[in-house]
């Protein structure tokens, strides 16, 4: 077969990877060349968002199960990531107490996030075993536990993370440019995902248990295989958040945070990679246009009142909306294709 054929090949079975990828590459570029730092702000979480949303379909959207506990590994992979990068003098300022096997480590930033992401991926591994073999409201229930125990551990581990206090003196790593490369890794590793036979088990177990079971599918072991990369994929977002903010505290992985990203997902649709890229991409735009549109009311004092508020109001009545006339989000689970054929091929077992 020639190149050219071989070529046209790949490209056309992985056409949903390739329109992606231009469209992230041709956002990044269109704000990095002719935005100003507002928008380029406002670009950069939303690839960090992308790498948790992607990280929460790998798990929720080809389990099927509610994942309240993302989050809180946003958290452990920011805090992680943070005690490694710190300079030892930035270390004796904002975390005095901090255990002396940590106060003198200085690592790179990369290697860091690596290590923030392992660390989260860990927690998951060893505490979250047990919960794979809930599904449905007791395993949503379970999550949210988890995460109530993650935040809480965050706000009393005041020799680790200042407490309910908050951390400060993080060196600013993240940029528009690093962002978008690991958000686009995230989608590269969400798509591989899918595709490959762990995402079709999963999808599998999740649609059936019992006739999955049949053919040698151990719904537990997928799942808390999804579920630790999963939380891998937060904790090295929470990493780059964190290097991105330069301060924070326990409450920026909580449940504001957690509607947010449920927000993203949920909208585009839990069942397919383009519906977390669509979602995250549109709930962001819009999430930015309404906090705009309410400072502008606000400052300008049409109303006798101050519209507070309302962005949040506003989400949570389109998400009712959506989740009222189309639950499979607005890209019902399928892929973008350039083909109806590969389309239906990609979405075959979804």
């Amino acid at each position: 077969m020639k190149f050219p054929t071989r070529l046209s090949k790949w490209f056309s079975s992985n056409s949903t990877l390739v329109l992606l990828v231009a469209t992230l590459v041709v956002i990044s570029l269109v704000t990095g060349l002719f935005a100003g730092t507002l928008l380029n702000r406002i670009i950069t979480v939303l690839f960090v968002n992308l790498i948790l949303v992607v990280g929460l379909q790998i798990f929720m959207g080809n389990s099927g199960v509610l994942s309240f506990a993302h989050i809180g590994f946003m958290g452990i992979g920011a805090y992680a990531s943070v005690l490694f990068s710190l300079t030892p003098q930035a270390k004796a300022a904002t975390l005095p107490d901090l255990y002396p096997f940590l106060a003198h480590v200085h690592l790179p930033f990369l290697v860091s996030l690596l290590i923030g992401g392992l660390i989260a991926a860990l927690v998951a591994a060893v505490f979250g075993y047990p919960l794979m073999r809930l599904s449905e409201a007791a395993g949503a229930i379970t999550m949210f536990a988890f995460l109530v125990i993650i935040h809480v551990v965050l706000v009393h581990w005041s020799t680790v993370t200042n407490g309910p206090r908050t951390l400060f003196g993080v060196d600013h790593f993240t940029f528009l440019w690093n962002s978008t490369v690991f958000g686009l890794l995230a989608v590269f590793i969400g798509y591989w995902f899918k595709e490959s036979n762990l995402g079709l088990m999963l999808r599998a177990s999740r649609d059936d248990r019992h006739a999955a079971a049949s053919v040698g599918v151990n719904m537990i072991v997928v799942r808390w295989i999804a579920f630790t990369i999963s939380a891998f994929l937060a904790g090295f977002a929470g990493g780059l958040w964190a290097h991105f903010i330069t301060s924070f505290s326990p409450n920026s992985f909580y449940l504001t945070t957690t509607f947010t990203i449920l927000t993203m997902l949920v909208v585009g649709g839990p069942g397919s990679i383009s519906g977390a890229v669509f979602g995250t991409v549109v709930v962001t735009l819009v999430y930015e246009g309404l906090r705009g549109i309410e400072s502008y009311v606000n400052l300008s004092n049409l109303f006798p009142v101050a519209l507070v508020g309302f962005t949040e109001v506003f989400m949570s009545a389109s998400l009712i909306i959506i989740l009222i006339l189309r639950p499979s989000g607005i890209m019902g689970g399928k892929e973008i294709t350039w083909s109806k054929k590969q389309d239906d091929k990609l979405n075959e077992g979804a």
